[in-house]
């Protein structure tokens, strides 16, 4: 793996980086700075979907637009959130009309979760422009960069939590 970091002592004098390597101090750091304006940007995403959208829903919308109706329990667990949580969310959009539930035809006593017509067009209105911002803020990038980043992404998403 990489270096040890020796550097960043404090005014003690004692190693506040002792056994770190200098590469996951980075990581963390650009993550950090990466999830922060994450935050900010779904909010506004959030906002023009519908004024009164959680900031939290808005992966809700990406996740039903990307795989189609699913049950509550499967994007509870998608999202990384409680059975609490998510009806608590799937009820707000329910209010703001952009999600509808529908018996699952697999199993009556489930329900499925579906973008509704009107959520799908704000959803989709947002996201194109979101798609816009990406594409001039990486015009300088190669696709095959643009392609790994995302694939590494997937990958870190992916991976189990410990």
């Amino acid at each position: 793996m990489g270096a040890e970091v020796h550097e960043g002592e404090n005014d003690g004098g004692a190693d506040v980086n002792r056994g770190v390597d200098r590469e996951f101090l980075s990581l963390e750091r650009e993550l950090t700075l990466l999830l922060r304006r994450a935050r900010a940007s779904s909010g506004e995403m959030a906002r023009q979907v519908h004024p009164d959208l959680e900031p939290a829903a808005y992966g809700l919308l990406v996740c039903l637009d990307d795989s189609g109706p699913q049950r509550a329990t499967d994007l509870a667990a998608y999202i990384g959130v409680g059975k609490a949580t998510m009806s608590r969310q799937l009820r707000a959009l329910e209010e703001l009309g952009l999600v509808a539930r529908e018996p699952d035809p697999a199993d009556g006593r489930a329900w499925l979760v579906h973008l509704t017509e009107e959520g799908g067009t704000r959803f989709r209105t947002v996201r194109a422009g979101r798609r816009e911002q990406y594409v001039r803020k990486l015009a300088g990038w190669d696709r095959v960069e643009v392609a790994e980043l995302a694939r590494l992404l997937r990958q870190l998403n992916e991976s189990p939590e410990s």
